[in-house]
Formats: structure tokens, C-alpha cells, sequence
């Protein structure tokens, strides 16, 4: 039976194709479960609870052991209401799960996936009728769509007045009969297109019994910025993706959303809707249940009292080494694959482990099957990019799996687990360091699960690291590689580029990365880019600056003439109102102005027309932009190339190792390598 969707109301549905698409109903309503720590004192409440309910006296396992409690037939309201009458004294568990994914997690079953098949095996298959919907029109500033591309077994163009388009196209999805709908904006047509439906009395053939759940839209914080989901409705049947909002599908493609349903339980209209730190924590749900592991609602271990030195030595982050700003040939990439997963897995980190050392814990046996598989796929990825769908979704779950350990919501968290992590972290990344000069390398750079070092025979040196950490590595080799000032000379952490030994380019940190950047200005350095990548080595990078530039002398000489629209800057507002004048607050009164409604998390799209009085426009309606402010844009992004080609063809590793004898000397070796770049201010003939 493969579960192409699930819902749990009034019991649980599951839709699963078997030569067509069937749905099986379940009457499945389970208990919560209470447990009181004077139960006499609360014995009116239990009686109420007996007569009213279905309330039985029972035991159930905790993460900390066995309690004797009762089991509750009642829904989320009434569980909430004993926490108020108690006083937060009551402790209640399995309150939140969703009743599908606990359905499936205590019956063995998951979605997107055949019975006797491995729920952590990348090679499933599925046989789906998909359909892409491409919609030209812009959802914020159309009430409904007058272009649209229908993409299944050949192309459809639907082009014409409103009530057209849409006819045609729900005839095209009701004779199609798809499985998967891939949409572009799906989360933000679906409401016009229920309402244009409604308004008409006609049924969108979308869902597969007519209803659809409903996901209300919010903003939260995440990794120190703020996004936002848009709500969403989701058809009953089939699976709907949105395939310009779903993080996801971007990284992951179909592949990645099934994977990600069959890991957490969910189906896959949720898993696509979902971000990493939320899926991997439904897939510690997902196992707790089906490990017979009840789950807290409301988390109530505090974190205990500690001594402020212990706390300092505790909580300190990740380990950064800081790089000397410059350019180096022969260098090599050490970094450590899912370091913090691994790290949980190998030292048998969890919440109730912290004191009892000696039992399994939960955390570390829930993902040592998940930090396998992503060992397996990102071996496989190399030789079949099938693969690179999944890896990329099992990194960034895994990745948010340790930031989940300090979140103070997080089902299965404590920040003591969370501060060991960055402890060991720490202490193994000084290790490989160590292990590194003692075999004769020069360390050049660090940062968390990282180093950048210089020297040979650098398999042997993997295998070591690998031998003496117990966790697995990996190396890529740089030809050359930049790392790049900040302001006051010191090397930044986060901000280099260099050319691989494949030939390709691995940037970070520089305008052609950053997602606020024009498009204008992206194209100009991504051309840079692919000239130097021609560089074999340092010296030979000295001999193509002529023609990178010709490149930038080229931009700034067609920057007045390039169209408004590619000098657009998209950015993810944080706040809707803005105590000064500035040009992103500028830009939200814009944006509210022509219609929109604005939120914290949303992306906006804008052109600078005058920045010193802070006048932009959206970027749909931009016909002028402020020359000088895009050239001094331009002027940055071109910094940042011909940094490069400050040192003549010249390797700089020969002034960094004098400069870390003389810091060594001075200071402990365990501090920052923070050394003063000596050829920063050397002048230029060749470049303003």
C-alpha cells in the first residue's frame, strides 16, 4: 500500500495508490496521557474527567522512565484546561501529535513507500501522474491567471481573458487526473482560485472529495532572521506543491518531499509546506511513538542551576579559527561530514543520558539511521545525481537536528545537550588542528567543522583525523582559494572563493551568493568568476585580470542604459514599521501603498530611485534607478574580485607563515590565528 496522503479528521483517512487512487478509513481516536504528582489532590478533577470522558488509570513510558498516570479520550482543549487548573503541576503527553502521523508511526506504516521496504532506503520508486502548472501572473497583483503553461506528457499554453484560462485549465486537471500537482505560487492562487469558484458555483478538480485543510500563514524567527509562510490549503487526494515557496522542493525536488513524508510520517503535502528544524522534529515524534514513547506537550525540565564559570566554559559556540586574508595555492578543504549528528550519535547524547551515561538514548539510536543514510546518499550522489535531491534535504535536517537539542520547545531538547555538543565540537576541531601540524600541514583557516590546510599527502591525514576523532571526513582540493579582508585587515570568516581542482568555483559570502544582490551586478561578477576559474594556480590568475577587468570596466559603462528590472533588490523584510527613514522601510511603504498586504518574513522586490531621500519603487513599476547608488554597488561586488589580483600572481603563504611564527611566539597557540594582512594597502597600478 503506497500512502500517497493522510488526514486525520474524524478518525484518520489514507489515500494510496493501488492501480488507481483509493482512500481507507480508520475510526482511530487516541487517549492523552496525565500524570499528577498528588492525585488526591486533584481527585474532583479526575472524577469530572471519568464521568465526562473516557479516563483510565494507567502506566506509560517517559524519555526518564515509566509513570503511573491515566489515559484521557478527550481533544487538545481539554488537556489545556487541566494545565490551567493545575497550575502547571500536571504533566501531559502525546496532547500535539498529529493523529494521522501517530496513527501510522504505532501501526508501522509511513507515507510514500511500499510495505517490506526500508523506510530509510533512498531507492524507492513510485509510479504518479504528475502535472506542472507554470503561472505567469504575478498572485499579489492578479485576481486571476491569464497566462498559464500546462506541462504533463507535451506543453499546454493557456492564454486569454480570466474566466477562460480557468476553465481550461480545470478541464485540462480533471481530464488529466494527476496525482502530483507541481504549482508555481500554489499557496497563494489557491484561495483566488477556490473564490473564483465559488463565486461561479463551479468545483476546482484539484482535491479528490471536494474539501481541503487549511494552513493558516505566520512569521517566526529562525537562525537570527525572520520568515513567513504563507497559508495554504491542501487538497484531499493528491499531492499539491508549491514550487517557488517550498524550501523542500528547492533543495530536494520530489525525491527529497517523499523522503522527507517517509522520514517524519507526514504526508507530503505537509513535508513540502514544512521547514528542516519542524521535519526533523516530526521525525523524533514519529520514532517516539513508535518506540511506545509518549511525547511531552509542554516541556517542563528546566535547565538546573550551574555556576557562572561552568556556564562560561560550557556555552561558548562553535570553534573559528580566523584565516590571514590572501590568496593560497594547494590548499585543502578538511570537513567533517554531519559533524553535530555524528557527534550525538557517537557520544550517546540525549536529555536523559546527561546523568546516566551508561543506558541508549533516545536522540542518539533515533538519528544514527538518518546520519547512515546520509553517508550513503552523498557517496551515491557522486555517480548518480538522483541522489543529491536527498542528501541535500537529510543535510539540512540533520543540520537543524543540533540546533533543536537548545531550543527550548524542542520535544526532545535540554541546552545541556546542546552546549556538549558545541564542547566536543570544539575540542575535536583543536584535535584535528593538532593532528594536522603535527604531520607537517599549515592550518590557514577554521570555522565549526572545518579546516582549510596547506600541505601534502593530505589522504593520510583524513584517514588520521578519521582514526582518532571516529568521525568521518572528507577533503576538496583548491587549486587556489581567496580569503578575503574585513574592514580593519583581518581575514573574514565567512567570505572567500577559489577554484576547485574539477575546474569549478566555490564562492561564499561575495555578491554572487547573496540573494539581495541585482541580478546586474550578480551576472557581472559570475563572468569574473568564470574567467578566473580558468587559473590553474596563482601565477596564472595574475595573467587574467586584463580580461575580468574589461568586465567591470564594461558594467559600469552599460550601467546606465541596463533595464530597472535587473537592478532590482529582493529582500526578506524583519519588521513592517520603522523608527528612521531608510531605504527598506522605503521600500515596505511602497509596496503597502500599491495593495500588498506586508508582514514580517515576506520577500520584496525594489529598485533604488533616489537614495539620498530614500524614494524607491516596486520593482514592477520601476522606469528610473540612482546611478551613483547601483555604481557604488558595483564598486563593491568589483572589490571583491580584485582582491585577487592585488598580490601579482603571488602566493601569500610565504608572508602568513612569518606572520604565525611571530603571533605563535607572542601568544598561546590554542587563540585565533589574527594576523595583520601585510599586503592589504600595497597600491595598484593596475586597477582605480
Amino acid at each position: 500500500m503506497w500512502i500517497l496522503d493522510s488526514s486525520g479528521r474524524n478518525g484518520v483517512d489514507l489515500w494510496y495508490r493501488d492501480g488507481s487512487v483509493k482512500c481507507r478509513h480508520h475510526d482511530y481516536d487516541p487517549p492523552f496521557y496525565l500524570y499528577l504528582p498528588d492525585p488526591p489532590a486533584f481527585h474532583e478533577m479526575i472524577d469530572a474527567l471519568g464521568d465526562q470522558y473516557r479516563a483510565e488509570a494507567c502506566t506509560f513510558r517517559t524519555l526518564f522512565g515509566d509513570l503511573d498516570g491515566f489515559s484521557v479520550y478527550a481533544g487538545r482543549a481539554v488537556a489545556e484546561a487541566i494545565g490551567q487548573q493545575t497550575r502547571g503541576d500536571a504533566q501531559l503527553f502525546n496532547v500535539d501529535i498529529r493523529r494521522d502521523q501517530r496513527f501510522m508511526a504505532e501501526q508501522g506504516l509511513y507515507p510514500c513507500g511500499s510495505e517490506g521496504e526500508s523506510r530509510y532506503s533512498p531507492d524507492f520508486r513510485y509510479d504518479l501522474r504528475q502535472v506542472e502548472i507554470r503561472i505567469h501572473d504575478p498572485p499579489s497583483r492578479s485576481t486571476m491567471c491569464t497566462e498559464v503553461e500546462l506541462v504533463h506528457d507535451r506543453t499546454e499554453l493557456l492564454r486569454g481573458r480570466e474566466h477562460t484560462v480557468a476553465a481550461d485549465l480545470f478541464s485540462f486537471l480533471e481530464a488529466i487526473d494527476p496525482d502530483v500537482i507541481l504549482m508555481s505560487q500554489a499557496d497563494l492562487w489557491m484561495p483566488k482560485f477556490r473564490a473564483y469558484a465559488l463565486d461561479r458555483g463551479i468545483d476546482i478538480p484539484l482535491s479528490r472529495t471536494g474539501n481541503y485543510r487549511e494552513m493558516d500563514s505566520r512569521s517566526y524567527w529562525s537562525y537570527g532572521r525572520v520568515e513567513h509562510k504563507s497559508a495554504a490549503l491542501i487538497p484531499d487526494g493528491r499531492v499539491l506543491i508549491d514550487t517557488d515557496q517550498s524550501f523542500v522542493y528547492h533543495e530536494g525536488g520530489l525525491d527529497g518531499v517523499f523522503m522527507a513524508a517517509r522520514l517524519s510520517g507526514l504526508s507530503p503535502n505537509l513535508a513540502s509546506r514544512l521547514t528542516p528544524g519542524t521535519l526533523i522534529s516530526s521525525y523524533e515524534v514519529y520514532e517516539a511513538v513508535k518506540r511506545g514513547i509518549v511525547v511531552p506537550f509542554r516541556k517542563s525540565d528546566v535547565e538546573v542551576a550551574r555556576k557562572f564559570t561552568d556556564l562560561q566554559d560550557a556555552d561558548r559556540g562553535g570553534m573559528m579559527f580566523q584565516p590571514v586574508a590572501g590568496i593560497y595555492g594547494n590548499v585543502d578543504e578538511i570537513d567533517f561530514t554531519s559533524m553535530y549528528p555524528s557527534i550525538i550519535v557517537n557520544f550517546n547524547l540525549s536529555p536523559e543520558t546527561l546523568r546516566h551515561t551508561g543506558q541508549p538514548g533516545f536522540l542518539a539510536s533515533a538519528l544514527e539511521p538518518l546520519a547512515a543514510l546520509r553517508m550513503e546518499t552523498k557517496r551515491k550522489k557522486t555517480t548518480n545525481p538522483r541522489y543529491a535531491g536527498i542528501d541535500s534535504l537529510l543535510k539540512w535536517m540533520l543540520v537543524t537536528c543540533f540546533g533543536y537539542t537548545g531550543y527550548r520547545n524542542a520535544k526532545f531538547g535540554r541546552i545541556e545537550v546542546h552546549e556538549a555538543i558545541t564542547l566536543l565540537s570544539r575540542e575535536i576541531l583543536m584535535q584535528t588542528k593538532n593532528i594536522a601540524e603535527s604531520m607537517g600541514f599549515y592550518v590557514l583557516h577554521g570555522i565549526v567543522d572545518c579546516l582549510w590546510v596547506r600541505g601534502t599527502a593530505v589522504e593520510r591525514l583524513c584517514t588520521e583525523v578519521k582514526r582518532k576523532t571516529g568521525l568521518s571526513v572528507e577533503n576538496e582540493h583548491f587549486d587556489w582559494i581567496v580569503f578575503l579582508p574585513l574592514n580593519n585587515g583581518f581575514g573574514a570568516y565567512n567570505r572567500y572563493y577559489g577554484r576547485l581542482s574539477d575546474g569549478s568555483m566555490k564562492v561564499r559570502g561575495i555578491a554572487a551568493r547573496r540573494h539581495d544582490t541585482p541580478a546586474y551586478i550578480r551576472t557581472m561578477q559570475q563572468e569574473m568568476l568564470a574567467i578566473m576559474a580558468t587559473a590553474s594556480n596563482p601565477a596564472v590568475l595574475g595573467m587574467v585580470r586584463d580580461p575580468v577587468y574589461r568586465i567591470y570596466c564594461n558594467a559600469v559603462q552599460n550601467l546606465p542604459c541596463a533595464p530597472p528590472t535587473e537592478l532590482a533588490i529582493s529582500r526578506r523584510i524583519s519588521r513592517t514599521t520603522y523608527a528612521r527613514r531608510c531605504i527598506e522601510g522605503a521600500a515596505v511603504q511602497v509596496h503597502r501603498d500599491a495593495g500588498l498586504e506586508i508582514v514580517p518574513g515576506m520577500k520584496i522586490s525594489y529598485v533604488v530611485r533616489d537614495a539620498r531621500t530614500y524614494r524607491v519603487d516596486p520593482e514592477w513599476t520601476a522606469e528610473r534607478f540612482d546611478l551613483s547608488y547601483y555604481r557604488g554597488l558595483l564598486d563593491k561586488a568589483w572589490k571583491e574580485i580584485s582582491y585577487a589580483f592585488r598580490w601579482g600572481g603571488r602566493d601569500t603563504c610565504g608572508e602568513w607563515k612569518a606572520q604565525k611564527d611571530l603571533w605563535s611566539s607572542e601568544h598561546s597557540v590554542q587563540q585565533p590565528e589574527r594576523v595583520a594582512d601585510v599586503c592589504l594597502n600595497e597600491p595598484d597600478e593596475h586597477f582605480p
